[in-house]
């Protein structure tokens, strides 16, 4: 039975990944589970400079889900390829690392100080506020997405992946935007934009007002957003958003994603990647599938 599937030459070897930002960078769930049996480790978000992210309180539950506002804290591209990197190279798996930044010189300076580390993909975050544009997120201007994507491809050696901010009209005009900006590989969705108030303090849950929605409760928006774009673009897609089971991935990879990747999930579950994966492969058994490509985009 084979579960590889191949991102712009990248061959993984099962299609389960985490999702930035929810995974650290393996050191923690290293303790819990075997991250040589993952696809790949997506790492979070990494900056030119360290980011001391947004004031607390910057997360609160909610229904079905969870609202963030992290603002995107990290200590910065040196430390990362000091101390992380290193870590992560102990391990049998893909290394795929988040990029963000507030203006396209600082996207392109992480890809190029990244591109001879030793890294399999870069997954470029356009849902930051483009702070020469007055704020709006590069992911929410095609104008703006065709230039940082193309940008970033004069200086990565890696692919590279342009993850898409579900926060727009039309997610396929985004997508084309990539496309043509020469993105190797799509990733979506991101988190949604929500808020959540709390009654008793009669104040906002999260300083920031408003945040990134993630968890169980996207998962239909999400579905809809990947069989949009996979049926718009020609490149490979990694699917995901509120993906907690294998039944959640598999809606993705029938819809068109050639892999996934696990968020929030791993907050309330540090498991789920391994029984997602697990519950692929039973499914694959039980349907008698002797390849994931017979299941990639089958549902139009």
């Amino acid at each position: 039975m084979n579960t590889k599937v191949n991102l712009a030459g990248v061959e993984l070897k099962n299609p389960v990944m985490t999702a930035s930002g929810t995974f650290g960078s393996g050191v923690e769930y290293s303790e819990l589970i075997d991250l040589n049996r993952l696809g790949a480790v997506v790492t979070k978000g990494v900056a030119s400079t360290p980011w001391t992210g947004n004031p607390t309180p910057r997360i609160a539950e909610t229904y079905g889900g969870m609202i963030n506002a992290i603002g995107l804290q990290n200590p910065g591209v040196k430390v990362f390829c000091e101390r992380d990197l290193p870590f992560l190279e102990k391990f049998d798996t893909k290394v795929i690392v988040n990029v963000c930044g507030k203006t396209k010189e600082e996207y392109c300076r992480v890809v190029d100080r990244l591109s001879d580390e030793n890294i399999d993909m870069l997954e470029i975050n356009i849902s930051c506020p483009n702070v020469k544009e007055g704020g709006i997120a590069f992911g929410q201007d095609p104008f703006a997405v065709e230039e940082i994507t193309a940008a970033v491809k004069k200086y990565a050696r890696q692919p590279v992946i342009m993850k898409l901010s579900p926060n727009v009209a039309d997610i396929t005009e985004m997508a084309r935007a990539a496309e043509c900006g020469g993105a190797d590989v799509l990733s979506l969705i991101n988190t949604l934009t929500g808020m959540k108030i709390d009654i008793n303090k009669r104040t906002f849950a999260v300083a920031n007002r408003t945040g990134g929605l993630s968890g169980p409760c996207v998962k239909p928006v999400a579905v809809r957003m990947v069989y949009q774009v996979a049926n718009t673009v020609k490149l490979p897609i990694i699917g995901m958003g509120g993906i907690a089971t294998a039944e959640d991935a598999l809606e993705f990879i029938l819809a068109g994603a050639t892999a996934v990747s696990v968020g929030t999930a791993n907050f309330f579950n540090p498991r789920a990647t391994l029984d997602v994966i697990e519950g692929i492969e039973s499914y694959m058994q039980k349907n008698k599938i002797q390849d994931i490509q017979e299941l990639i985009g089958v549902v139009k």
